[in-house]
């Protein structure tokens, strides 16, 4: 199993400034060569706590790349229906020729209303906007002179510039929730799924899904599934479980509330049982998270019991993306949480 950090910012400025969070995230990245982790990423949200501080994870992923020289940078995950294909084949190519081909390229659908209304975006739209620009994307980074004909962005005899580094592209995966289809399409494109436990649900399931369509599609292999978690390690499990509950549960009600339209009105074909999703989502806390095995919490004992239990829950995964910044986690926190698990934990998984 491979082991990275993740950056999703669930702050505002009343708690840490964005110059704050990211230097801090910044020495963060510090410790991930030195310790062994195999990737950084950060998202692509907007406008609230949740995810707000990160509208373009190029930008922070730019400036990890110069700090860490080993590890794989991930956007996890930008948002083809908010961006124009254009731009996003020639940022993506700019940021592989800046960390030396070590670029994943992630993408999601975008799963908050308020994000859809702000930009004037239907929720309707959400699918074919993903996979246009999905599509759209890979004929840019992979061929010169494209023309597309499509929905919402057409263009004629472009070469997007610079070329990547990576042949024919950097490796794509697909950010997927809770809808059975979103995994079914991931492994019949031959794209890796990251996926998150933190919903609870039917992930074996889910995961099965991906890998059965992953070897229909006749790619080789068995695909690529990166799940993401909190992560806080210490050597007290006690102490371990006080600094991690506050902003774990912090966490929980800042998501529900980024996506409360879902439970008062808000629909969308491309989004079936979102309702239930979030319902469900704020009946969560840190307790029934740590029983999930979705957040792991405590001594590297402790959480070597987690992952071995999640994986007899779900079976293999190839990566595991660990939030160890989450919510308002104390930097020096963070910090002694990294190296104990990169010293007592990444030697054994």
């Amino acid at each position: 199993m491979q082991v990275g950090i993740q950056f999703f910012p669930d702050i505002g400025p009343e708690t840490q400034s964005g110059r704050d969070y990211w230097q801090n995230a910044l020495k963060l990245v510090g410790l991930v060569d030195r310790y062994g982790y195999a990737h950084v990423r950060t998202v692509e949200h907007y406008f609230l706590p949740y995810g707000g501080y990160s509208p373009n994870p190029i930008v922070f992923l730019a400036a990890a790349a110069q700090v860490t020289k080993r590890a794989r940078l991930i956007t996890g995950a930008i948002l083809p229906a908010f961006n124009n294909p254009l731009k996003i084949a020639g940022e993506l190519a700019m940021l592989d020729a800046l960390c030396d081909g070590r670029l994943d390229a992630g993408f999601a659908r975008a799963f908050l209303p308020h994000e859809f209304e702000r930009f004037g975006v239907k929720l309707d739209e959400s699918r074919a906007r993903f996979e246009e620009g999905v599509e759209q994307v890979r004929r840019l980074l992979e061929e010169e002179n494209v023309t597309c004909e499509g929905r919402f962005h057409s263009f004629r005899n472009v070469t997007s510039l610079p070329r990547p580094i990576q042949s024919p592209r950097p490796p794509f995966f697909v950010a997927a929730l809770a809808t059975a289809e979103s995994f079914t399409r991931a492994g019949t494109a031959g794209y890796g799924i990251m996926a998150i436990p933190m919903a609870g649900g039917a992930m074996r399931e889910l995961l099965g899904l991906y890998r059965d369509a992953w070897k229909r599609a006749g790619h080789p292999g068995s695909g690529t599934v990166m799940l993401a978690f909190h992560m806080l390690c210490h050597a007290d499990q006690q102490r371990a479980e006080a600094i991690a509950r506050g902003p774990i549960d912090r966490y929980l009600k800042s998501l529900v509330a980024a996506a409360a339209e879902w439970t008062t009105g808000a629909s969308s074909a491309d989004y079936p049982g979102y309702d239930k999703v979030i319902e469900g989502l704020s009946r969560e806390n840190f307790d029934t998270q740590v029983a999930k095995c979705a957040a792991w919490v405590g001594t590297p004992e402790r959480i070597l019991d987690t992952i071995a239990s999640y994986r007899e829950q779900v079976g293999d995964f190839e990566i595991a993306s660990l939030q160890v910044n989450f919510n308002d986690v104390p930097l020096a926190e963070a910090m002694d949480s990294m190296r104990l698990f990169g010293e007592r934990v990444l030697p054994r998984v």
